[in-house]
């Protein structure tokens, strides 16, 4: 069977995220919000809290368990200072946080007893057969 790790990263999480606007709704407030300190903009796309939780999913389930602050590194970036220096800075915590609950009332992940949070069963069944449908 096909596993996540047999397809590329962007065609998996585009056809993830199409589901999962079935399983649950943004948070009014998306339409307003940045993904993180270092943008300047809110994101364009009108799914992109989708695309950002099916990317959450898949990233749990390439490197989990994971945390919120770990995932707020990883989805974090360069900020631009203006004529200072650039630094790293962190995504939106809200973002990300909002997300996994909303993926763990789904089913998909759990809570791993100080570790974050951990793909479940049925997640990473719901992964494999968006990996597959995408491979075929």
């Amino acid at each position: 069977m096909t596993t996540v790790y047999d397809v590329k990263a962007e065609p998996l999480i585009m056809e993830t995220a199409n589901e999962l606007e079935d399983e649950f709704d943004a948070p009014e407030w998306t339409e307003f919000a940045k993904s993180g300190v270092h943008k300047e903009r809110p994101p364009e796309q009108d799914n992109w809290y989708h695309i950002r939780a099916a990317s959450i999913l898949r990233k749990i389930y390439l490197d989990g368990p994971l945390g919120v602050s770990r995932l707020r590194t990883i989805y974090g970036g360069r900020k631009n200072n203006g004529h200072g220096p650039e630094h790293t800075e962190k995504a939106s915590g809200k973002v990300i946080r909002t997300a996994l609950q909303n993926l763990e009332e789904a089913g998909y992940v759990e809570t791993e007893e100080g570790e974050g949070r951990k793909l479940t069963d049925k997640g990473q069944a719901f992964l494999d057969q968006k990996a597959d449908k995408v491979l075929a």
